[in-house]
């Protein structure tokens, strides 16, 4: 039976509410599922995110190896090479769910904010990241308005509107556990 994009957001908020109680999904044998896996995936959901090492969508979500499409790059920018992972996903997999999630205390969205200068590619990355930024607002208010606007992005995409895939932004709060949809 092939996942709704309705159903995968379910599945997610689901996940995210076992990952808060500690009531997580027993793992099945990864053996198993990687002889499984090895014909095919068939994700129900793509995960744009941070590098972040305390953002793991599998956990946060309470997935397993096989279920999510993970694109993660410092700040959740969206760039061609994004863009066309995504495509991938929501054409080829017929992944029907998008979700750009950013997170508290972003340290991508925090050098941007404060604007200092910085070194090499990194300066690439803050210019993708502050259009999105307000001055008025908090770092994790606005890295909200950083996964907001990146979901925009995705959504204007031909291919992933022509496709009809559902795209959603949503915030991890990195000291609860906690996704908010937004």
């Amino acid at each position: 039976m092939k996942t709704d994009s309705q159903q995968a957001l379910d599945q997610l908020k689901e996940g995210n509410a076992r990952f808060l109680s500690g009531d997580l999904t027993p793992k099945d044998d990864y053996a198993v599922l990687r002889e499984k896996l090895s014909t095919g995936q068939h994700p129900f959901a793509v995960i744009l995110c941070c590098s972040d090492s305390r953002v793991a969508p599998e956990i946060i979500f309470d997935q397993k190896l096989g279920d999510l499409f993970v694109i993660r790059n410092a700040g959740n920018i969206v760039d061609e090479e994004v863009l066309g992972s995504i495509e991938y996903a929501v054409e080829h997999l017929e992944t029907p769910l998008v979700v750009v999630m950013g997170h508290a205390s972003c340290g991508a969205v925090t050098a941007t904010y404060h604007g200092s200068d910085l070194p090499g590619h990194i300066i690439d990355i803050a210019s993708r990241i502050k259009p999105s930024l307000d001055g008025s607002c908090c770092i994790d208010d606005n890295a909200r308005r950083h996964a907001k606007r990146m979901a925009q992005l995705i959504e204007e995409d031909e291919i992933v509107h022509h496709v009809g895939a559902k795209v959603v932004a949503a915030f991890y709060d990195l000291q609860s556990g906690k996704v908010e949809w937004l």
